[in-house]
């Protein structure tokens, strides 16, 4: 921990040298989400519920997905680098520091547009807080704050992994990465609403149901559904283990600029 916070200020340092570039990533993330926000309040004006889910409960799961993206961009941005590490040998350098390369990968770079997301999302989270109806006691409120920990640490490792795949593909420009991030906007919204294939698909082959729908079905008691939100540190877990073996395997045969 002492290690990546002195890395991730050498890169808020140099971030910070341009203001103006900082601000308006900011914002233009904000904006983004703000969009997307407008859209849902848009169709829950001709549509009262969407499969049993309310328009808050809804705004509750498209905050998540934005402030867990959020955390990621800000602070394991570096993931996003590895294609550029690979293809211009820069990796060299880090293998030759006592250091994890893993480590050094994620505080790598920051995300300054993963700022706007987080304040947008995390407003979004505040107010779909105030209007949902949630039993709180005090141990779903403490599995509340383990299951939003185990969405972002879950969000972090899916890009983990598929950003690694570049020790493969050999490309800087990979768009793999892009494409399997572009796919967090169906868990925006309640699976439910998709066929059975595609709720598999984003449970198990791409876990983006464990960032969003599943801890929101645990915290709104959904009948059917909330129990598997209880799972959701496993999937987290399952998504590190994944994302490291991924990553050491694809280590294991680099062999210096363009391999």
């Amino acid at each position: 921990m002492y290690l990546y916070v002195r890395l991730m200020s050498q890169q808020l340092k140099a971030i910070l040298e341009y203001q103006a570039d900082f601000l308006l990533l900011v914002i233009a993330a904000g904006l983004t989400q703000a969009m997307g926000l407008i859209f849902i309040w848009v169709i829950y004006q001709k549509i009262p519920q969407i499969h049993g889910w309310d328009f808050w409960e809804v705004i509750f799961i498209y905050a998540i997905i934005n402030f867990t993206t959020g955390v990621s961009q800000f602070f394991f941005e570096g993931t996003w680098r590895i294609g550029f590490l690979v293809n211009s040998g820069e990796l060299d350098r880090m293998l030759l520091r006592p250091i994890s390369p893993v480590l050094q990968v994620l505080s790598g770079a920051v995300g300054m547009n993963g700022l706007g997301n987080m304040v947008v999302g995390g407003i979004m989270l505040v107010n779909a807080l105030r209007y949902v109806h949630i039993d709180w006691t005090w141990d779903k409120a403490l599995m509340g704050v383990v299951l939003f920990i185990s969405a972002t640490v879950t969000r972090t490792a899916i890009n983990l992994i598929s950003n690694s795949l570049a020790f493969w593909t050999h490309a800087p420009n990979n768009a793999l990465p892009m494409m399997v991030s572009s796919l967090a906007e169906f868990a925006k919204f309640p699976i439910t609403i998709y066929s059975f294939g595609v709720q598999l698909f984003f449970s198990l082959i791409i876990p983006y149901a464990f960032v969003s729908f599943f801890p929101a079905a645990f915290l709104f008691d959904k009948q059917g559904w909330g129990w598997i939100g209880l799972l959701t540190p496993l999937a987290a877990i399952y998504c590190v283990v994944l994302g490291i073996a991924i990553f050491r395997k694809g280590l294991s045969q680099y062999e210096g600029a363009g391999s």
